[in-house]
């Protein structure tokens, strides 16, 4: 079963969305100043000492940080990748390759093109040049013998042709 981008995206959101319901669900726990023992999602009041501060919600950010192996060096100053982020990153290139390739082919398409007119061109050029008889056919369907003047002008379209596509 292959995953298509929009079930890739799906996922990421998903997981981003787990990560973000995280600090809901997180717990301060302290004692005050009279001894009673108070639980909430929000963080104590200033004048509780550390001392009396009996637990303290997980930061998603180190317990990310701890998923990552120990093997894995991070550069001093530098913050942890969580492996979220290192999935982005290697989605990110994928698709920067992705479309790297695409304009590779799209650029490949584009010279082979030029290369058939350079040739086309320079095949009618040399007949042009040849001096030998030549007609084409009007907008109303009719053969007409280029004169001169025709032919003048044909070879004029064709050494812009070859001056843009012949490189």
């Amino acid at each position: 079963m292959s995953a298509t981008p929009r079930s890739l995206g799906v996922w990421l959101a998903v997981a981003v969305m787990c990560l973000a319901a995280l600090p809901v669900h997180a717990q301060w726990k302290w004692r005050d100043k009279d001894g009673k023992v108070t639980v909430s999602d929000r963080p104590p009041p200033n004048d509780i000492p550390d001392k009396d501060i009996l637990g303290r919600p997980a930061d998603p950010r180190r317990a990310m940080a701890a998923a990552i192996p120990a093997s894995a060096p991070a550069s001093a100053g530098a913050p942890v990748k969580t492996t979220l982020d290192r999935e982005v990153e290697a989605r990110k290139r994928a698709a920067d390759q992705e479309q790297a390739a695409k304009a590779k082919a799209e650029d490949a398409k584009l010279s082979a093109q030029r290369a058939d007119n350079c040739q086309r061109a320079r095949n009618q050029q040399a007949a042009l040049e040849s001096g030998q008889r030549m007609a084409r056919v009007n907008d109303k369907g009719e053969r007409e013998v280029l004169d001169d003047k025709g032919r003048a002008e044909e070879m004029r379209q064709i050494r812009d042709v070859i001056a843009t596509d012949c490189r």
